[in-house]
């Protein structure tokens, strides 16, 4: 019966919790919220593959860079600029070496069958 499979996996759990303290930039925890949003009615893809290539995408999408193409270590972005120092920065080493691998990785591990049924 297909009442009794458990619910599809969700891009957006993947985002739970949020990574240590350890932000690159002001704007950073800002494109982890946006990137949530986006992907929040996006089934899991079945490939570390396939999770890596729609991160890149959306988060290309809605930073407006080339992730793998732009030189610089970070861009400025007004729409993530919430105040401090370096708000509006986005850390793309940060996303690069660190944050959209974590998020592949997450889309990797097994998920508790309890938080699936409790939709």
């Amino acid at each position: 019966m297909a009442h009794d499979r458990p619910a599809a996996a969700k891009m957006s759990e993947l985002f739970d919790p949020a990574p240590p303290v350890r932000w690159g930039l002001r704007g950073d925890p800002h494109v982890w919220e946006a990137l949530r949003g986006a992907l929040s009615g996006t089934d899991v893809p079945p490939s570390a593959e396939a999770v890596a290539a729609l991160l890149r995408a959306t988060f290309e999408e809605l930073v407006e860079v080339d992730l793998h193409g732009e030189p610089a270590p970070h861009v400025y972005r007004e729409r993530y600029a919430h105040g401090g120092m370096s708000g509006g920065m986005v850390h793309l080493d940060t996303w690069r070496q660190r944050l959209l691998p974590l998020l592949v990785e997450r889309a990797g591990r097994p998920r508790d069958p309890r938080t699936l049924l409790a939709r």
